[in-house]
């Protein structure tokens, strides 16, 4: 990263966009979120005065002209966030393809002076786009000497800038951790495989799943990583010869192991080594043939491209569009045509053909049979997926599992999350790889002090990864006060390490154990935590398990709410969030669902700010936009409660409009994890095991354990690009230890977008982003610290 030093700070309200006309549109196959980048790329880009216009139904809007190339106003993209699909339309065109059919497309834009283009679609799309940019100045020549255009014309616009954001279900596109619609495809997935193992337990079944992704296996990977499936085929990494016997013997000893239902998911575009498909009917064939299990097939098809998009996608998307607009104001004739997209939580900048040419080596790789190449080519995140699929979904025979005598044991502290189940599994099942005696704590370290300790086998897990709450049970009791007790049952169990899941109160409990240490030898052990709460307010880490859930029921509830209150006209809702003083859920919410205001304690406010709110929704309700949502954390001011901003709204709003109040309360804690959560919790959990086994390897001497420094106590955390193991000791000077919550928080840089969005005026600082960075081969290292 560059020094802050070095560059004046860039703020987005000092651009100017006046005289620039910047045209956007969808192309290529449709996905959830598009409709949230468009909202973002027209009110930033009215925002900064420039002229925005909707291309309609994609290149063949373009090529036709004429009222499929339209000047949008802000409220041109209202209510549109919570829709799937494209409202601008997409389609396939063959005429784009030539070159006539772009002169044509040239001609249009030009004649609306539009030389800013804002394509979102998957790699062929915006490979077209690339190859217009190039020709772009001989089309203008040639219009030129036809007559169609004069030279004054030829020479005002001159360069044509292209920015992409890459949508697509399947997540095919290098140099993009997550491509927009990724994340609601697995949302559709995870829906239809829950609702399945219900069925396939009653009758003891075996269901084979068939997802899209011709080319590319992230959504049957994932999906398989997120609901603890079987077996999984993927284009980018076929079976081994011989693959009908292994599958086989793993789904009957499954079932002798008493599990009543078998989970097979294909990619479309399955392949095995010798490049012959593997399709869904010829597994459900094996399968009936050689174990005569009662089998069926079930064809997702395009039920993943439908729906709602999921909160993740509503934030990725209106990440990106701003970062488009930015980029397109940012752009000169000398910049490459680029995609924005992001790298672990960073938005980055990317050479658009430098993507598209490693997307196709992937698919060359697999064409010549050069498989783990292709795995690499595919990114980090995609490498990390694989593997840890791998670790989790095989038991090895006793015989062949190493033995290390370590005993390790889990809890979980704190509030209930979702997903704090998909991370015990892990951790159990990476532990018995590597070889370790795993045992579970029952509620928390209230229950360690009161001996309900057990030991916990692979096959005790299964099934975990889709179950919402915490199995093992949690408390927020603290150890300080069973300092002794839990002593006592580490030195009867013989207790070699701890692994933390949970919130705050983990954090404060691991604290507490290692000033303990000085007094009691047992806590002399290596300890990790990995962040479990919807409040997400944890300090070390970006993202904490539970989080996504919570936002997705949030962002649920206010797309239902926003809905009533169109009906109703003229209504403001008051909803109050969970999170404590932490803010997260409050502001991620209002950016997800669309809202007017959002109230957090990390951003004081006074009358005035409120008084300025209900005037702006005053104003709102002049428009064809008659209704307000807005959002309010439980704690961020101890005055203007949830009440007293309801009733000062109602009084001030009377005759304009009137108020309602809903408190969200405990459903943000409950619900199935969403597939972010079960992915997350499952990979963080997996790396925090393995550095246990690392820290228990280092610290062993003359037949114990002794671990004593600061490094050995550590939080997990996800930090920017990547996961990073931080000693508690050291996370100290960064938290706020009376509010709970760390002292910097990553998200509060997104709350003007937030405002912008909902047509406020204000400052928005974007220092960080503008640096064109170069798609990197990583090394199999690096896919080891590896993305979420």
């Amino acid at each position: 990263t560059r020094s802050d030093m070095d560059h004046q700070p860039k703020f987005f309200e000092n651009l100017s966009g006046t005289g620039k006309a910047i045209g956007v549109l969808t192309s290529g196959g449709d996905a959830q979120g598009m409709n949230a980048a468009v909202r973002a790329v027209v009110r930033m880009g009215i925002y900064v005065k420039a002229k925005v216009y909707f291309v309609y139904e994609g290149y063949q809007g373009m090529v036709d002209g004429g009222d499929n190339i339209v000047e949008v106003s802000w409220e041109s993209v209202s209510s549109i966030l919570q829709v799937g699909g494209t409202v601008i339309g997409s389609a396939r065109c063959k005429s784009f393809r030539t070159r006539e059919g772009r002169l044509q497309a040239a001609y249009n834009l030009v004649q609306r002076g539009i030389t800013n283009l804002c394509v979102i679609g998957g790699d062929g799309s915006l490979t077209g786009a690339n190859l217009f940019r190039e020709e772009w100045s001989g089309l203008l020549e040639e219009l030129a000497q036809k007559g169609k255009i004069d030279e004054e014309a030829v020479k005002k616009y001159a360069y044509l800038n292209i920015v992409g954001m890459v949508g697509s279900i399947d997540n095919d596109f290098c140099g993009t951790d997550m491509t927009i619609g990724t994340d609601s495809a697995l949302h559709r997935i995870i829906e239809v495989v829950d609702a399945i193992m219900t069925t396939a337990q009653s009758h003891q079944r075996t269901f084979v799943l068939e997802v899209m992704g011709r080319h590319c296996g992230y959504l049957a990977l994932v999906s398989a990583l997120a609901c603890g499936a079987d077996w999984v085929f993927i284009p980018e990494y076929p079976p081994e010869e011989g693959w009908e016997d292994s599958m086989c013997v793993k789904l009957s000893e499954n079932r002798a192991r008493k599990k009543r239902l078998n989970i097979i998911i294909v990619a479309e575009g399955a392949i095995d080594c010798h490049n012959k498909p593997i399709t869904s009917e010829k597994v459900k064939d094996l399968v009936v043939q050689r174990l005569g299990f009662d089998t069926r097939v079930t064809i997702l098809g395009h039920v993943q491209r439908g729906g709602t998009p999921s909160a993740f996608d509503r934030i990725l998307a209106s990440r990106m569009g701003v970062e488009a607009v930015l980029a397109l104001l940012e752009a000169t004739p000398a910049t490459p045509a680029c995609v924005v997209s992001l790298s672990g939580n960073q938005a980055v900048r990317l050479p658009l053909m430098e993507c598209v040419q490693m997307t196709q080596e992937v698919q060359k790789a697999m064409d010549e049979g050069r498989f783990v190449e292709a795995v690499r080519l595919r990114g980090r995140s995609f490498e990390n997926n694989l593997n840890t699929y791998k670790l989790l979904s095989h038991k090895k025979p006793d015989a062949e599992l190493p033995k290390t005598n370590f005993n390790v044991a889990v809890l979980n502290v704190g509030a209930p999350a979702a997903g704090m189940n998909a991370a015990v599994r892990a951790a159990v099942r990476v532990g018995i790889t590597e070889g370790h005696k795993m045992f579970a704590v029952i509620d928390g370290f209230e229950g360690f002090a009161r001996g309900k300790i057990k030991e916990i086998s692979w096959g005790d897990v299964g099934g975990w990864t889709g179950q919402g709450g915490s199995i093992l049970g949690t408390k927020r009791t603290l150890p300080a006060k069973y300092l002794e007790k839990i002593a006592d049952q580490m030195r009867t169990n013989n207790i070699n390490a701890l692994m933390v899941i949970g919130g705050f109160e983990a954090y404060l409990g691991l604290l507490e154990l290692s000033a303990a240490r000085e007094k009691y030898d047992e806590f002399c052990v290596p300890m990790v935590m990995v962040p479990a709460t919807v409040s997400n307010n944890v300090p070390g880490s970006d993202f904490s398990i539970g989080a996504d859930t919570a936002l997705n029921t949030i962002t649920d509830t206010c797309d239902r709410i926003k809905q009533s209150a169109s009906g109703t006209k003229r209504r403001v809702f008051i909803i109050e969030t969970m999170g404590g003083y932490c803010g997260y859920l409050a502001n991620m919410g209002a950016l997800a669902a669309g809202a007017d205001a959002a109230y957090i304690f990390e951003e004081q406010f006074d009358i005035r700010e409120l008084q300025a709110n209900v005037e702006h929704l005053t104003e709102k309700m002049k428009t064809s936009i008659q209704r307000g949502l807005v959002l309010r954390n439980e704690n961020c001011n101890e005055n203007y409660t949830t009440d007293f901003i309801y009733q000062l709204y109602s009084e001030e709003g009377k005759g304009v409009f009137d108020c309602r109040k809903n408190v969200l309360g405990h459903m943000q804690q409950g619900g199935a994890p969403s597939p972010f959560d079960r992915n997350f919790g499952t990979k963080i959990s997996a790396k925090a095991m393995q550095w246990i086994s690392k820290k228990l390897k280092e610290t062993y001497r003359k037949g114990k354990v002794f671990a004593n420094t600061d490094d050995s106590v550590c939080l997990l955390g996800m930090r920017r690009r990547n996961l990073v193991f931080q000693p508690v000791a050291e996370l100290k000077n960064e938290t706020d230890f009376v509010h709970r919550i760390p002292k910097e928080q990553w998200w509060l840089k997104l709350r003007p977008l937030m405002k912008i969005l909902a047509k406020y005026k204000t400052s928005y600082d974007v220092s960080d982003s503008g640096q064109l960075e170069h798609v990197a081969m990583h090394s199999p290292k690096e896919a080891e610290a590896g993305a979420i």
